[in-house]
């Protein structure tokens, strides 16, 4: 199966919702990546991280149909010797 440009976009075209994991940066804000997409993106505060999300959506995307939902997902993890 080849995996051209055009059989990406077709592929995208089929996608509902995009995840995308934040976590707070260390030197303040967020820092967020999509679950499953090579996209990620950062923001000083919420509002911005939110519309930073919202466009790297748009420029991952391109011409391909846009998700209909983008969804932020803000977690701990902590990494727990037994």
């Amino acid at each position: 199966m080849s995996d051209t440009l055009t059989d990406r976009s077709e592929r995208k075209m089929d996608i509902h919702e995009i995840i995308f994991e934040l976590t707070e940066a260390p030197d303040g804000g967020y820092d967020a990546r999509a679950l499953g997409y090579s996209i990620f993106t950062q923001g000083d505060d919420w509002a911005d991280v939110t519309e930073m999300a919202r466009d790297a959506v748009r420029c991952d995307f391109g011409d391909a149909a846009l998700p209909i939902v983008i969804t932020l997902r803000l977690g701990r993890r902590e990494a727990l010797l037994p």
